[in-house]
């Protein structure tokens, strides 16, 4: 537990590394605000917080940076403020959701751009799973002499589609007949609910409907991840090899959805360096917030940053456009 003077110094340090990411003097800190102490008194108490493991010296002629034990620090500081934007973001804000979206998808992604533009760093939305989503409109579409299209479309607005191969000899009239039993089978239930019966006695009408159920619980498991703004990446990272990590990491959507769940498993909504639990994040941290929609949990959004991002800034940004989009969802 650190005492008040070095929680003000603490604090003060983490914000001017933040703002500036050169290492913080003695110098630089005595008489900014809440540190009204000499530089002397500064540097024995940043000498003392190093031992503590808060900060560290890059050079014995350099000033101090934070650990992820300081910054961990802050953010437990900042973490219970109320969220407030500048005017000029909380009108962006507002803009944004009154603006129409051409569907869910749509939506998502240019959230996860709104984050990246407020925050300077990458956006991350992870939309629904369509599995607890009630189905609206189901059918099967012959698209060729051996294939055939899956289309569900579900009360969010998202839309699950998979082409499959046609059984040998299919007609037209056996697409017809099953896209009929598909929307008897799917349509006002959600696909958890839906149970698929295989049967050694399933006539070539019922073996197609098995396998486009079979296609869309498969679908329905997948979560659709958007990130915007990933070039505001590249100058966080001194190390090429670093960002490629970090970008690789953000192509892959099931190790984001991954990451997320176990971050949010964990009661963890701030994870910042090693706490992420991935190596390639080593030197990021992540502010995670779930939106809800239609009285339930809808999905999460989120920013990936340095360890030196404005913690106040995302944690707002992330808090307030949440609970818009969860809004915009549930009106729509």
């Amino acid at each position: 537990m650190l005492d008040d003077r070095k929680a003000v110094i603490l604090h003060a340090l983490v914000q001017e590394y933040i703002h500036t990411a050169q290492p913080v003097g003695s110098s630089r800190l005595s008489g900014s605000p809440g540190v009204e102490v000499s530089s002397a008194t500064v540097r024995s108490e940043l000498a003392s917080l190093e031992d503590q493991e808060y900060l560290v010296q890059p050079h014995t002629s350099a000033g101090r940076i934070p650990t992820v034990k300081a910054y961990r620090f802050f953010v437990d500081q900042v973490q219970d403020r109320t969220p407030i934007l500048e005017e000029s973001h909380s009108q962006q804000v507002r803009d944004f959701f009154f603006d129409e979206h051409d569907g869910l998808s749509s939506l998502l992604s240019h959230t996860a751009r709104l984050l990246s533009e407020l925050t300077d760093w990458a956006g991350v939305v992870v939309g629904p799973s369509s599995a607890q989503v009630v189905v609206r409109l189901a059918q099967l579409i012959k698209v060729s002499t051996q294939k055939v299209l899956v289309l569900a479309v579900m009360s969010n607005g998202s839309v699950e589609k998979r082409v499959l191969d046609l059984p040998q000899g299919a007609t037209a009239d056996v697409v017809a007949d099953a896209s009929q039993r598909l929307a008897e089978k799917v349509i006002g239930c959600t696909l958890s609910e839906v149970e698929v019966e295989y049967g050694s006695t399933a006539d070539e009408t019922d073996r197609l409907v098995i396998a486009a159920l079979d296609a869309l619980h498969e679908a329905s498991e997948h979560h659709r991840v958007f990130v915007g703004g990933t070039g505001k990446l590249a100058d966080a990272f001194d190390a090429a090899d670093q960002l490629r990590a970090v970008l690789s990491l953000l192509e892959h959507q099931l190790t984001v959805v991954s990451l997320v769940q176990e971050l949010l498993d964990r009661d963890c909504r701030v994870a910042i360096g090693v706490e992420n639990g991935v190596p390639s994040l080593s030197e990021c941290a992540v502010v995670l917030a779930p939106y809800s929609a239609y009285g339930t949990d809808f999905g999460t959004i989120g920013v990936i940053g340095p360890t030196r991002m404005d913690y106040h800034k995302v944690i707002s940004a992330v808090d307030v456009v949440g609970q818009q989009l969860g809004s915009a969802l549930s009106q729509a």
